[in-house]
C-alpha cells in the first residue's frame, strides 16, 4: 500500500536528500499511522468492552497514543523542513530528533500507565469473556501493526529518519504485546485461568522497553554521536584521490539533522608546491563531497616539508617507533626545527578515544621514547583523540 501511495503522491521519490521529498515521506507515513491506529483503537476498545479485558483495553489506548505520536512526527517533519533563517543558519533539522524524543517519552508514559492499570487488575481480578470476535480483532491488529513496523522501518532507513525508526520500533512492540494479550485470552478460554492482569503488565513492559530504546536512538544524535565509520572512510578515500593531497587528519562531522551535515578536516599539502594548484585541488575535493554525499565540506590546508628527505625519513621512523608501543597511534603535522643545542620534533599524535592512558601520560611517554631513540631530539607533541 505504501509503495502505491508513494508512486501516487511523492514526486521524485528516490531523491531522499531533498528536504521536500523527506517531508513528503514523513507526511504520508504519519497520515497512514494516524488512520490505522485510530482504526485499531476503535476495534480493540470494542473488543475490550465486550470481553471485559483490561489487557485489551490497555492495548487499545496504546494504539490511541500511537495516533497522537504520529501527529507529533508529522509536526516534526513539517518544522524540520523549514529553510535556514537568520536565527537558525543551519536549518531546523534537529527538530526531527526532538520529535522522536517526544514520541519516545509518550511511549514510556503510556507504559507506566498501562502497568499501573494492570497491577490494579492483578490485585482485583475480574472475569473476562474470551470470545471469537475479540480474538479475531486481536489477530487482525497483530498483522496490521507488523505491517506498520515493516513500512516505517523501510522508510526510516531510506530517508535516514530517527523519528520513523522510533515509530517502527513502537509498532513492532505493539505487535508483540498484542500477541501476549491474545495468548492470555486463549489460556483463559482453554484452561479457565485468568491472567489478564499479568498479560497487561507484560504489555506495559514491552511498551516501556520500546520507549526506552527509541529514546536512546534519538537522544544520541542530539548529544553528538560518533559518525558512521563507513561514511568517514568514503570521505577520506574521496579526498585522498587528489594527488596534491598527501594526508588528512582532524576530520569532524557536524550533524544538524538528516540531510544537514557538515564536515571539516585538515589536508596536508606540499609546502613548496604551487599554492593555486593545491587550493584548486582542495576546492574540487569539497565540491565532490557535496555532490557524492550531500555534505558541505570545509578543508583546511596544512603545508608540510614534503621535499625534505631528512624530514620524511625521520617522520616515518618516529611513526614506526611509536606504533611499536601504541599500535593504533598515528602522527600528523610533523615538523623538524633544528637548534644550536637540540632539535624539536613537532607533531600531533592521534590515538583512539577509548585508550585508557591520559593525554599527559601519553605525551610524557612519547617524549621519553623520542629522546631515548634519537639523542639530541626533543618531542613537542599534542595528543588528538580520534572518535572515528
Amino acid at each position: 500500500m505504501i509503495k502505491l501511495l508513494t508512486k501516487l503522491f511523492i514526486k521524485d521519490s528516490e531523491n531522499v536528500t531533498d528536504p521536500a521529498v523527506r517531508t513528503a515521506y514523513g507526511r504520508l507515513c504519519s497520515f497512514c499511522g494516524i488512520f490505522l491506529n485510530i482504526l485499531l483503537f476503535a476495534g480493540k476498545y470494542f473488543a475490550g468492552l465486550i470481553s471485559g479485558s483490561v489487557a485489551i483495553t490497555a492495548d487499545a489506548f496504546n494504539n490511541l497514543s500511537d495516533a497522537g505520536s504520529s501527529i507529533i512526527t508529522l509536526l516534526g517533519f513539517a518544522i524540520a523542513a523549514k529553510k535556514p533563517d537568520a536565527e537558525h543558519p543551519f536549518g531546523h533539522g534537529r527538530v526531527e530528533y526532538l520529535a522522536g524524543l517526544a514520541l519516545s517519552t509518550m511511549i514510556m508514559l503510556m507504559g507506566i500507565e498501562l502497568g499501573r492499570s494492570s497491577i490494579e487488575k492483578i490485585i482485583h481480578p475480574e472475569a473476562i469473556d474470551a470470545g471469537i470476535l475479540p480474538a479475531v480483532i486481536l489477530i487482525a491488529s497483530i498483522a496490521v501493526k507488523f505491517y506498520m513496523s515493516m513500512y516505517n522501518r523501510a522508510v526510516g532507513k531510506k530517508i535516514n529518519s530517527a523519528a520513523m525508526q522510533a515509530t517502527a520500533t513502537d509498532s513492532l512492540s505493539d505487535s508483540l504485546s498484542t500477541a501476549v494479550v491474545l495468548l492470555s485470552m486463549l489460556i483463559s478460554w482453554l484452561f479457565n485461568v485468568n491472567i489478564d492482569g499479568w498479560a497487561g503488565l507484560i504489555v506495559a513492559v514491552f511498551v516501556l522497553v520500546a520507549g526506552f530504546n527509541a529514546a536512546k536512538d534519538t537522544f544520541s544524535p542530539l548529544l553528538g554521536q560518533a559518525p558512521d565509520r563507513e561514511l568517514v572512510r568514503d570521505i577520506e578515500r574521496s579526498v585522498m584521490a587528489h594527488p596534491e593531497i598527501l594526508g588528512i587528519h582532524d576530520l569532524i562531522l557536524h550533524d544538524y539533522g538528516p540531510g544537514r551535515q557538515f564536515v571539516s578536516l585538515h589536508a596536508e599539502v606540499d609546502g613548496n608546491g604551487n599554492i593555486f594548484e593545491m587550493h584548486d585541488a582542495v576546492d574540487c575535493a569539497e565540491m565532490e563531497i557535496l555532490d557524492r554525499f550531500g555534505i558541505n565540506a570545509t578543508i583546511h590546508m596544512d603545508p608540510i616539508d614534503a621535499g625534505n628527505s631528512r624530514v620524511a625519513e625521520l617522520r616515518s621512523a618516529v611513526a614506526e617507533k611509536l606504533k611499536e608501543n601504541w599500535p593504533d597511534m598515528t602522527i600528523h603535522d610533523f615538523r623538524m626545527v633544528p637548534g644550536n643545542t637540540h632539535t624539536n620534533l613537532i607533531f600531533d599524535a592521534a590515538v583512539p578515544a577509548e585508550l585508557k592512558s591520559t593525554d599527559a601520560e601519553l605525551a610524557a611517554g612519547i617524549k621519553a621514547l623520542v629522546s631515548e631513540t634519537w639523542p639530541g631530539c626533543f618531542a613537542v607533541v599534542n595528543i588528538d583523540r580520534s572518535y572515528v
